[in-house]
């Protein structure tokens, strides 16, 4: 087998269109771009977002800068847990986001994603609880039933810019 024995795969490649080259051709005189207008002319080209001459969407969408903890997608969404709903648990036990999930208090998505207890109603029996945050009310109240607070640590990523501080505090250090 030579280089020059290779060949496509048959079907693989399509002929191409040689509009322009007269009146036998099908495609001659305006070469299939219709008459007249922007879009038949050599070099014509709309802009994907102009919008038939009104104001284009990102020109009338408000200016906002940049990516904030506005945004979904950096923004920590925590499930809320009151303390009323720890009443499912029996006395002494462990209450984990997993077993939250279990008892029907949050989905099981929910269960792996992140929690908060709040302090919305009364607790009479002593339990751990297990989660990534506690409103004060909250882990007041679970210890005064005799139960405790379990934080369960988040990961913290290091910011990757140096802050100004940082560098003069560097700079001190140097000398």
């Amino acid at each position: 087998m030579k280089l020059s024995d290779l060949r496509p795969a048959p079907g693989s490649h399509k002929a191409e269109r040689r509009v322009g080259r007269g009146h036998g051709s099908g495609r001659g005189k305006t070469a299939g771009r219709g008459t007249k207008g922007q879009k038949a002319r050599t070099g014509g080209h709309v802009n994907r977002s102009f919008n038939g001459g009104q104001t284009r969407l990102n020109k009338r969408l408000p200016f906002v800068r940049g990516l904030g903890n506005g945004t979904s997608a950096f923004r920590d969404e925590y499930t809320i847990i009151n303390i009323v709903d720890l009443e499912l648990f029996e006395g002494g036990s462990q209450v984990r986001p997993e077993d939250l999930a279990a008892q029907g208090l949050a989905t099981p998505a929910q269960g792996k994603g992140l929690i908060k207890v709040l302090g919305d109603g009364e607790i009479d029996r002593a339990l751990t609880v297990h989660a990534h945050k506690f409103s004060a009310s909250a882990k007041a109240k679970i210890e005064a039933a005799g139960g405790s607070v379990e934080i369960i640590p988040t990961r913290v990523y290091e910011k990757t810019k140096r802050r100004k501080d940082e560098n003069k505090e560097t700079a001190e250090a140097a000398q």
